[in-house]
């Protein structure tokens, strides 16, 4: 009997790769969605962090990522034993973490968050008294910091895509507009190109922002995330001037080099089950590490149900 295999793909690949997933989506949509698939082999197109979550969600699925090099610099900005010990000198504190995280560090967090819920739930946490501790997002952890008023200490790592975004870049390529215009970024973002956007959110809340946009289509909407994402707004709203934000003069070219290590040749291997497969996790890390996703998921689907 043949096996079912399902394909996820994060909104970062390209659209060839998205074109071949059963499923393409932000870090909240496909863990629930590797969660609750009936699948004897889940592929998973994005980075590393991202295949852990699903074999942590979904064990008894085989997890294949295409290509091993895939990661991400949050994670490898972040030693755990170090992480260990910054968490240990905070005992009073509940440790929120980023998904944009190894299965290592999951593991040693009370709550995981994405970009669409972490403004709900460290909400939440403060409603109930609680202090916080975040990691391992600097550049996130900053700007929740200065919106709400918290002072959550620290982890310090940045995504390397994110952290190019600069302010000067900016006003430089605001200065060549005439009219109005828009800025909209990932919260990964320095908190200096935060201040100015109009809107802050996660990746599919960026692109419901621009699906519902009202505004003058021949006012530039800047984008200051990743570029994949612009393939999916352009399709939903081809109307739209949508541009990159620049990384510095004329540059608007900030790609994720492991989203882009997900080709159509390492993708097709993995649906042919070759490939990394995610089975180097204890049952004891993956118990640890599913703990908090699942207050996470679960606050998630009560709260935005």
């Amino acid at each position: 009997m043949s096996k079912r295999v399902v394909t996820l793909a994060h909104y970062y690949t390209t659209p060839e790769i998205q074109g071949m997933a059963d499923k393409v989506g932000d870090s909240l949509e496909l863990s629930l969605f590797a969660r609750d698939a009936q699948a004897d082999i889940i592929v998973f197109a994005g980075v590393r962090f991202m295949a852990e979550t699903a074999k942590i969600l979904n064990p008894q699925a085989e997890v294949i990522l295409p290509d091993a090099g895939s990661t991400c610099s949050l994670v490898t900005q972040t030693d755990v034993n170090a992480l260990r010990a910054w968490r240990e000198r905070h005992t009073d504190y509940v440790h929120v973490s980023y998904i944009n995280s190894s299965a290592e560090h999951k593991a040693l967090s009370d709550w995981i968050v994405t970009s669409r819920n972490v403004d709900d739930i460290i909400a939440h946490l403060y409603a109930e008294g609680k202090k916080v501790i975040f990691s391992p997002d600097r550049n996130m952890g900053a700007y929740l910091n200065y919106q709400y008023g918290y002072d959550m200490p620290l982890w310090s790592a940045v995504c390397e895509v994110h952290d190019k975004f600069n302010e000067a870049a900016l006003q430089a390529a605001f200065a060549e507009v005439e009219g109005p215009y828009s800025l909209i970024a990932h919260p990964e973002s320095p908190l200096p190109v935060l201040k100015q956007a109009h809107y802050v959110g996660s990746t599919s809340g960026m692109l419901n922002w621009v699906k519902a946009y009202q505004g003058a289509v021949t006012a530039p909407i800047f984008v200051a995330t990743e570029d994949g994402i612009l393939f999916n707004m352009s399709q939903a709203r081809p109307d739209l001037d949508l541009r990159q934000a620049p990384i510095y003069a004329g540059c608007q070219c900030n790609s994720c080099p492991y989203m882009k290590m997900n080709t159509i040749e390492a993708v097709r291997r993995a649906q042919a089950g070759e490939g990394t497969r995610i089975d180097y996790l204890s049952p004891e890390q993956m118990d640890a590490a599913r703990l908090p996703i699942e207050r996470m998921l679960e606050f998630s689907q009560r709260y935005y149900a």
